[in-house]
């Protein structure tokens, strides 16, 4: 606790402008040094030594200048020639492989390296292996030194042991000036592999009578020119293609060439086979022998292409493609007649395959959404919504004809049940709605939305649609599977009928004259008793006026109600209704009968004493 300084004594000093080190006589804290100091013993020594009196001090030579190891041994280099094995276990052809190293072992601070000679296309990470460092030699720490190496003995570093086979002149001098024996050199041991490839194949060349620069120089720059088709229809997506053929005589090469036409739709590849001989015949070709990938020797082939085997009318295999030639041209000509004495060159002309119509598969109807707008899914992929008649549908806006329907159902409840069936003009569609009925345990409302109904029986492509012409009295039409019964109608339907009687069938028109003629008859007798009842029809219209006045203080009324049900009621469609059911209905729909207009215009409606014409007296009851 009593040290104070805690630097270390300063080493360092300059005299005369010279740079002198001087050992330390304290340590840290100020604590006396005693190991650069002389010991007692030594101290004794000297005090026993008595100077030569006659000779005097003995004078020693000046120490030699001290030479520091990165100085003396600069750029000097131990270098050692080796080799190593490497297992190859994945391979046929070799089981090991030998790889030649150079070991260099730098004098100035003792560090080692391999490095092997970088080969060409060898496909091995070669170059250095190991970097210049100090290799340890055990794992006490100890390193390796120029004294643990020598010819003819085995090295191992990093678990990789090398053989040291030589070594180079100045090495072989360093160690002997050290007062090694060096062992004697070995061969070095190469690469069986390498040196099977590395050996040419002895070939035995029959010096032959043609003379190709012969060939070269009488036939350069002359083609003969094919015009050829490829038939790849078989294959999927395939087509006739034209190709032009060039056979250039100096050399005996092939080359196709692809024909383009304007806004054919295909990358334009000016070349399908590049220049170059083709095989004809192999010498023993196996169905695996991938000719088309590998390079093709003398040795593979037996006969190679010729001009010879080009011929206008016939067909010929390159690399697996069928190519049929059907012209030439005049070079082409010439030189087979004057060079083969072929005279018939008559083109062949080419007849195109006539593409196979594949009849076009309509799926049936599903249901979902109108026929013609699903039907237009199956001709494009980018469906376009059907077109309208829009005379049509200008000419008969807001024309409706309206039929009532029974259903016609197993079930005795269903049969009880009363649709309205509305056909629109326009657009040639149906609506059902149900009228709704208290205390009948049916929810009533819309049936059937508007939407063209089809004939049951017909296709998708011949589909037919129920018009007006098949809504006759006591007809049955299917829609969805619900089959109706049509038992009565407006009469605006026959009034439309009669004033277009030429586009409806007579069978259709006379069903709708036989079912409103009592109702006309009714008419008529209603029309006949006003007169005896004191009552004219103007005097009518001006009731049923004040009774209108008087209904709209009752705003819980539904006229739209009121007229489905007495309408419902009359089943035989006379437009009368016996005068109990006719107060027990109004009871049933809330009419106020006590008021004293609502009391006076019922007894204006009675025909006689029990029968009341509901028509006019529903008239107060717009819809």
């Amino acid at each position: 606790p009593q040290k104070t300084s805690f630097h270390r004594s300063q080493t360092l000093g300059y005299k005369n402008g010279y740079a002198f080190s001087r050992l330390p006589t304290v340590g840290i804290g100020r604590e006396r040094l005693y190991v650069n100091q002389l010991s007692q013993a030594e101290l004794d020594e000297l005090s026993n030594q008595r100077p030569t009196l006659t000779y005097g001090q003995a004078k020693r030579a000046p120490p030699s200048g001290f030479v520091p190891a990165h100085v003396a041994f600069d750029k000097k280099i131990l270098k050692f020639d080796a080799y190593f094995q490497e297992d190859v276990p994945l391979s046929a052809a070799e089981h090991y492989r030998i790889r030649q190293v150079g070991i260099y072992y730098y004098l100035e601070d003792d560090s080692m390296s391999v490095m092997e000679p970088v080969v060409q296309n060898s496909g091995l990470p070669q170059g250095k292996l190991i970097r210049r460092h100090r290799v340890p030699k055990n794992d006490r720490g100890d390193h390796y030194h120029w004294k643990d190496l020598n010819r003819g003995m085995n090295i191992t570093m990093y678990g990789r042991t090398y053989r040291i086979v030589d070594c180079d002149p100045f090495t072989q001098v360093f160690l002997e000036s050290q007062g090694i024996e060096l062992n004697p050199p070995e061969k070095m041991v190469f690469d069986p592999y390498t040196e099977l490839h590395r050996t040419p194949t002895r070939k035995y060349i029959t010096p032959s009578d043609f003379d190709k620069l012969r060939q070269f120089l009488t036939y350069d720059k002359q083609v003969l020119r094919f015009y050829a088709m490829w038939d790849d229809t078989d294959s999927m997506f395939g087509e006739n293609r034209p190709f032009i053929i060039h056979y250039y005589l100096a050399d005996d090469t092939v080359e196709v060439l692809e024909v383009y036409k304007q806004n054919d739709g295909r990358d334009p590849f000016p070349i399908l086979i590049k220049r170059q001989r083709l095989p004809k015949t192999f010498v023993d070709k196996k169905k695996t022998f991938p000719s088309c990938v590998l390079e093709i020797s003398d040795q593979e082939v037996l006969e190679w292409y010729t001009a010879k085997d080009f011929a206008v009318g016939k067909s010929t295999t390159l690399l697996g493609r069928t190519f049929f030639i059907y012209d030439c041209d005049e070079f082409t000509r010439n030189f087979f007649r004057d060079k083969f004495g072929i005279t018939d060159f008559q083109p062949v002309e080419i007849k195109k395959k006539p593409l196979e119509e594949v009849p076009q598969v309509i799926p049936p109807y599903n249901g979902f959404g109108v026929l013609e707008d699903s039907l237009q899914n199956c001709f494009s992929l980018l469906p376009k919504p059907p077109r309208k008649d829009v005379i049509k549908m200008l000419e008969n806006e807001h024309k409706v004809l309206r039929y009532q329907a029974a259903l016609e159902s197993p079930n005795p409840e269903d049969r009880k049940r009363r649709f309205i069936l509305s056909y629109f003009l326009s657009n040639d569609t149906i609506s059902i709605y149900e009228p709704p009925v208290r205390n009948s345990g049916i929810i009533g409302g819309k049936f059937l939305s508007k939407t063209r109904v089809a004939k049951p029986g017909c296709t998708a492509e011949n589909a037919t649609y129920y018009g007006p012409s098949d809504l006759a009295i006591g007809s049955t039409i299917e829609v969805f599977g619900h089959r109706f019964v049509i038992t009565d109608a407006d009469e605006y339907v026959l009034n439309y009928m009669e004033s277009n009687a030429e586009s409806f069938p007579v069978a259709t028109l006379q069903s709708l004259r036989d079912h409103f003629r009592p109702r006309q008859v009714v008419k008529e007798t209603a029309n006949s008793d006003f007169p005896t009842l004191g009552t004219s029809k103007r005097e009518l219209d001006e009731l049923i006026a004040q009774v209108q006045e008087e209904l709209k203080l009752h705003k819980d009324l539904n006229n739209t109600n009121i007229r489905e049900a007495f309408l419902q009621y009359d089943q035989d469609g006379s437009g009368t209704l016996d005068k109990a059911k006719f107060l027990a209905l109004c009871d049933n729909l809330s009419v106020p009968t006590n008021v004293f207009l609502v009391n006076k215009l019922i007894d204006l409606c009675s025909c006689g004493e029990d029968k009341i014409n509901y028509r006019d007296f529903l008239r107060a009851f717009p819809s």
